[in-house]
């Protein structure tokens, strides 16, 4: 089952669950026996070995570890390290959930309830070039979406981690002021966020953006700004690029 490569094929396991990291190098080692696979708990703990070490082939994905809202993890690494094919592993089975993970730019999603060969079969799937959806999923993912829809996912995908986290209290209707409370920084600083996310987003007020998010959250494509999440004080950046 496993393929022939010239070098050890390294891969970067990002989940806060000790059993499932085990369960995912058990499906890693039958796709690739002779590889390398490290750990990572947090999404700043693996943008510090993505710092230190590009050599990765391959990440594999929980959307749901400590510190990270929807997507955030997904687009700060396809932001960060675009290099780097990103495989998510989810609990949710949600069609829109793949359909977003999907859009976002992830080289496949996987359930987290697939069988150990069929992990390792996607793992392979993606290593050899190929987009992996489970079939059940395609159905969900076969509409394209139009070309402005694109344009915006990919200015969304643009926003640093704390960028985001500004646009999502901006959709909670929170002033800069309240922003600054929350982030605990300088309200010039959240000035300065707001003029930056308006400038990648294309639209010229608060308001404008805020209607862009809603627009995709209509369509199923902007996990990333769920209205019921905000950041809490003291929350840091999940690492030196935020």
């Amino acid at each position: 089952m496993s393929i022939e490569r010239g070098s050890a094929t390294r891969f970067l396991i990002i989940d806060d669950h000790p059993l499932f990291r085990e369960a995912l190098h058990s499906a890693v080692e039958l796709a690739y026996p002779d590889s390398d696979a490290l750990d990572a708990a947090s999404l700043e703990d693996a943008c510090e070995l993505l710092d230190d070490d590009e050599g990765f082939d391959l990440a594999l994905l929980d959307l749901s570890i400590p510190g990270v809202t929807g997507m955030d993890g997904l687009l700060h690494l396809r932001a960060h390290y675009p290099r780097l094919p990103v495989v998510v592993v989810s609990g949710s089975e949600d069609a829109p959930i793949a359909a977003q993970v999907m859009a976002y730019g992830a080289a496949g999603f996987i359930p987290k309830s697939s069988k150990k060969a069929t992990l390792a079969h996607a793992i392979q799937q993606v290593m050899n070039g190929v987009t992996y959806l489970p079939d059940k999923y395609s159905a969900a993912n076969d509409e394209p979406l139009d070309d402005v829809t694109r344009d915006m996912i990919e200015r969304l995908s643009s926003l640093t981690p704390q960028q985001i986290r500004v646009l999502r209290m901006i959709c909670n209707g929170l002033l800069n002021k309240q922003i600054a409370y929350e982030l605990q920084v300088g309200e010039t600083t959240v000035k300065a966020h707001v003029s930056e996310i308006l400038r990648k987003l294309g639209v010229s007020s608060r308001t404008q953006a805020v209607i862009e998010v809603k627009k995709l959250e209509a369509l199923g494509t902007a996990e990333p700004f769920d209205t019921s999440a905000t950041a809490h004080p003291g929350e840091k950046p999940v690492s030196q690029h935020s």
